[in-house]
C-alpha cells in the first residue's frame, strides 16, 4: 500500500482479510513503478503470473461456451468483454497472439476480477482456430453488422458454442467471416450503424447465455 494514504474503510477491509490469509502487508513510497498503472488507487497485490489455458481444451468441453476476440487492441474494451463474459457465464476466452492486446494492468482493471475467473488462451491466428472449432463439433457465430441473422432470432441447440467479435474499427475479418458457421447482427433501431465492440459483445453475450438449453452456472440458471 501507499504510505501516505489516508484511512479509510475499504483499506481495513483490505489489511482485515490479508491478515486472515495470511497474506503479508507492507507500506511503501515506490507504489506507482510497482502498480505500472497511474490509477493504482493506492493498493498493489503481488501475485503468481496468471495460467495459460490451452484452446483445444477449452474447445473440447461439451459444454464450452467460449468467446474469441478478433483483433481488439483497446485494453478498455478487452477488459469490459472480460468482465461481461464471465456475468454471461462464458467457460474460456481465445485472443490472437499477434495483433490484439493481451492481459495488461489497464484490461485487469477494467475486467474487475474476471481474468482471474475465465481461462483465456493464445492462438497462432483466429480463421485457423474457427477451423479447428468446427472440427470439435463447436457451433462458431460471428457477430457482425453486416450479418445475415438478427441476434435476437437466434436458435441454439445443446452443443457447445464459439462467440467471435472483431476489432474495434474494421470488425471481423474476411478469412474470419468465412469460417464461422453463422454471422449475426444486433438490429440498430436509431440513426447509427453499430455499438462499441465490447457494448455488443456485452448484448451477445447474455443472448447467447439466454438461448443456450437450461444449465446450471455459478448458482444461477439460463433458460432457452
Amino acid at each position: 500500500m501507499a504510505g501516505d494514504l489516508e484511512p479509510a474503510p475499504i483499506l481495513t477491509e483490505i489489511m482485515e482479510r490479508a491478515e486472515r490469509a495470511g497474506v503479508p502487508v507492507r507500506m511503501t513510497p515506490r507504489l506507482d513503478s510497482l502498480a505500472r498503472t497511474e490509477a493504482s488507487q493506492g493498493v498493489v497485490a503481488k501475485a503468481d503470473p496468471l495460467p495459460v489455458a490451452i484452446d483445444d481444451e477449452l474447445l473440447a468441453d461439451p459444454a464450452a461456451f467460449i468467446v474469441a476476440v478478433d483483433g481488439v487492441t483497446d485494453p478498455r474494451n478487452l477488459g469490459a468483454i472480460l468482465r461481461s463474459a464471465e456475468g454471461a457465464g462464458v467457460t474460456g476466452l481465445l485472443l490472437p497472439r499477434r495483433r490484439s492486446v493481451h492481459v495488461t494492468p489497464a484490461v485487469t482493471k477494467a475486467a474487475a476480477g474476471a481474468v482471474e475467473r475465465i481461462p483465456i488462451a493464445l492462438v497462432p491466428g483466429i480463421p485457423s482456430t474457427l477451423d479447428r472449432a468446427r472440427r470439435a463439433g463447436v457451433w462458431t457465430i460471428g457477430l457482425d453488422e453486416r450479418g445475415e441473422t438478427d441476434l435476437f432470432d437466434l436458435e441454439l441447440g445443446p452443443e457447445p458454442v464459439l462467440l467471435l467479435v472483431g476489432s474495434e474499427g474494421r470488425g471481423l475479418s474476411r478469412l474470419a467471416r468465412e469460417r464461422c458457421d453463422l454471422i449475426v447482427r444486433i438490429p440498430m433501431l436509431g440513426h447509427l450503424e453499430s455499438l462499441n465492440v465490447a457494448a455488443a459483445a456485452t448484448l451477445a453475450c447474455y443472448e447467447i447465455a439466454r438461448r443456450r438449453p437450461r444449465r446450471v452456472t455459478g448458482g444461477s440458471t439460463s433458460s432457452h
